[in-house]
């Protein structure tokens, strides 16, 4: 038997000298150090008594070693559970108590605030720091730097991704092997990368972004990446002319075009921008392409799904769309009440279906039910359009929607007519609890620099765009959007912050 993942991604680089990682200071690990690294690392893991299925929690700070964790559990079959470096030790306890994890790595500097809590669950918890140094790699320093590989079929498990719980409870996203490696493989011939490529990496790793898209790429390919431990635009500035691809969220390409340094020249040698995570600006897309040349190449994916659609890599990409479904597989747009397919055009619910969508929640099985169909369609609860091209647009969260007065309200269109208006960089619109209409439009609203706005300014200019109903009941200037470490627009902070705005206003 053989181990699907493995022998695609990682088996091809044995004793292979070629670079695989370039560290900011210029250091080179290459393939065949990474590899042995990970099987001493895949060593400690099953000499601690973790076997095939058994979770490994991970909340350490991104580097090389941080990453051979990820081929040491495909080598021994252990499900790779990793978690935000950003979340607490209340959030971790859930995580731990709902995954049943084994063993948890985390930083020396947050040990003694997780160890009474590894007890609680009898996880055993060992230390790996940003520096590579630590317990666990002290255990790994004896281990050989050989593993017979766990023998696995692409149906088992490779990871547990946990969604970001923004309306309830984390639900954990249980990934196969062919659920990962399906999606690399199309990605990989869809953007085609070759191991020519040089990616810079400056995405967390943590996340499927930075993790199964861009790692996964680059080992498929046997191309090299500069890997950042953060985001550092002085960094990526420098590096790009040694360089050809850079996967990136919209806050990277927005830095970048704050730094006159980022031009024409420095980006040249480039051959492909890809921005995911979080919707990319219009104006984004044009400023982008006026300094530089370049268009950058919007997708759409989730953790449960990864990748589902790309704009083109040869073709028109379209800003405020995010292309065409991937190879292989299926999207359609529905009515998110009865479920039926709906004409061309019509705003719906997003469901997708192909060897990319995950194989349900763990210990979920009401939630995996509720939101996997049965024919094998995932119901995404994103609110999109398909245009006569067959170009898809996200328009919203199904729980963004606003319902006033009986009208469905989608964000999506007030917060483009709004980023039209002259002054206004961006913009989140949510719907607050009103007395008289059940909910009402907001607009949070951020100017662009040195540009003064005022909602009487804002409310005159929308009115000649937008129906009555449509029309924010208030505009709040604000300095920033608030955001996760993905770039994502937090409107359920927003709605939070916002809930008690017409609490007093007497009913129409």
């Amino acid at each position: 038997m053989t181990n699907p993942l493995y022998d695609a991604l990682f088996k091809p680089h044995e004793n292979a000298q070629t670079t695989f990682l370039i560290l900011p200071d210029q250091t080179r690990w290459t393939h065949d150090q990474f590899l042995r690294r990970s099987a001493q690392f895949a060593h400690v893991l099953t000499s601690a008594g973790l076997r095939p299925g058994s979770r490994l929690a991970v909340q350490v700070q991104k580097s090389p070693q941080a990453l051979a964790l990820y081929a040491a559990c495909v080598a021994a079959g252990v499900i790779f559970l990793p978690l935000n470096s950003g979340y607490t030790a209340t959030e971790i306890d859930y995580f731990i108590e709902n995954s049943g994890a084994e063993m948890m790595l985390c930083d020396g500097a947050a040990y003694e605030n997780l160890a009474p809590l590894a007890a609680k669950y009898k996880a055993e918890l060992l230390v790996l720091n940003a520096d590579g140094a630590g317990s666990f790699s002290e255990r790994a320093d004896d281990q050989p730097d050989r593993f017979d590989i766990c023998p696995r079929t692409a149906d088992d498990l490779a990871a547990f991704l946990y969604t970001s719980g923004t309306t309830g409870r984390s639900k954990g996203a249980m990934l196969s092997q062919n659920n990962l490696l399906s999606n690399a493989q199309t990605l990989a011939e869809h953007w085609q990368f070759s191991k020519s490529d040089v990616l810079l990496h400056a995405l967390p790793i943590f996340h499927t972004h930075g993790l199964f898209v861009a790692t996964n790429i680059c080992l498929l390919t046997g191309c090299a990446m500069r890997f950042y431990p953060t985001f550092d635009r002085s960094a990526l500035i420098r590096d790009m002319p040694s360089s050809t691809a850079l996967m990136g969220v919209p806050t990277f390409y927005i830095r970048l075009l704050d730094d006159p340094q980022f031009d024409q020249k420095a980006a040249q040698n480039m051959r492909l921008f890809i921005s995911g995570s979080a919707p990319l600006l219009a104006e984004t897309h044009k400023q982008f392409e006026q300094r530089t040349g370049h268009r950058i190449l919007e997708r759409y994916g989730m953790t449960e799904t990864n990748m589902i659609t790309s704009n083109p890599y040869s073709g028109a990409r379209r800003a405020g769309t995010v292309g065409h479904p991937l190879p292989g597989i299926e999207v359609k747009i529905t009515d998110p009440k009865t479920g039926k397919t709906l004409p061309q055009g019509e705003i719906g619910m997003i469901e997708v279906r192909g060897p990319n969508v995950f194989q349900g929640y763990w210990k979920m099985p009401e939630k995996t039910a509720a939101e996997l169909r049965e024919d094998g369609f995932f119901i995404t609860g994103d609110l999109g359009q398909v245009d006569e091209e067959g170009y898809f647009q996200i328009v919203g969260r199904d729980k963004d929607l606003i319902i006033s007065g009986g009208f469905n309200i989608y964000p999506k269109e007030i917060e483009a007519a709004l980023d039209d208006l002259a002054g206004v960089l961006e913009t989140a619109v949510i719907g607050v609890p009103h007395p008289d209409f059940g909910e009402t439009v907001v607009a949070v609203v951020v100017a662009e620099p040195d540009v003064d706005l005022s909602h009487d300014d804002l409310a005159g200019e929308m009115q000649e765009k937008l129906a009555k109903f449509k029309l924010p009941r208030a505009y709040k200037i604000v300095p920033e959007l608030p955001r996760n470490t993905m770039g994502k627009v937090q409107k359920a902070a927003l709605r939070r912050q916002y809930s008690g705005l017409f609490e007093s206003v007497p009913k129409e």
